[in-house]
């Protein structure tokens, strides 16, 4: 499991052209055409893709930036980390609730709305900005290498707990090869970037 940094954030890359959540449920239908179904996931997987329009083979070294990234993760064996442009912010987002007594709580996620909502925990941290405890700062915390955050004191019961910040999907590339396509001198592109990731430890 790499903590190599994917570099999507180079000139030529595209906005993420498609983003689906999968998930694995077993379906099992009886004579009289009833369903049993059991989840294998409690998250899901995404399976995401783009392409760089442009790489430029010169001083730059944007292709040997990219193919020696593929190179190194060997295609779709190593795991690494990847900013998805768009999705890997969060804003004052609630992790946890306090009672008084607990002193852990697993960062997380909420998707959704309308009534509508998703709690995944967030385990590859970029950055954080802030914690707070009902509005205000802290920083008597200690955070772990998979996003746990642990207080000096427990929140007060009811204490909402929020967090500002970045953080990774971990990834990794769903085929072994990758096709750079040259179309002008010194310049390629890489069509259809496939991988699969979840902002947990996963893949």
């Amino acid at each position: 499991m790499s903590n190599a940094i994917f570099p999507s954030s180079l000139p030529g890359i595209t906005l993420v052209t498609s983003v689906a959540p999968r998930f694995s449920t077993k379906i099992q239908s009886a004579i009289s055409g009833r369903e049993t179904r059991a989840a294998f996931m409690s998250y899901p997987l995404w399976d995401i893709t783009f392409n760089y329009e442009l790489l430029r083979s010169d001083s730059n070294a944007e292709l040997d930036t990219v193919m020696g990234f593929f190179l190194q993760v060997k295609g779709s064996f190593d795991s690494f980390l990847v900013a998805i442009p768009n999705d890997n912010t969060a804003t004052d987002m609630q992790f946890g609730t306090g009672n008084g007594t607990q002193v852990a709580f697993q960062l997380t996620r909420t998707r959704g709305a309308g009534g509508f909502t998703f709690v995944e925990p967030v385990q590859n941290i970029q950055t954080i900005t802030n914690v707070k405890i009902n509005g205000v700062a802290t920083t008597d915390y200690t955070i772990s290498a998979v996003g746990l955050i642990t207080f000096t004191t427990a929140p007060a019961s009811s204490a909402v707990i929020t967090w500002t910040g970045s953080y990774y999907y971990r990834c990794r590339f769903t085929q072994d090869t990758a096709s750079f396509d040259r179309f002008m001198n010194n310049l390629w592109e890489l069509k259809k970037v496939q991988m699969v990731g979840a902002i947990g430890n996963k893949v």
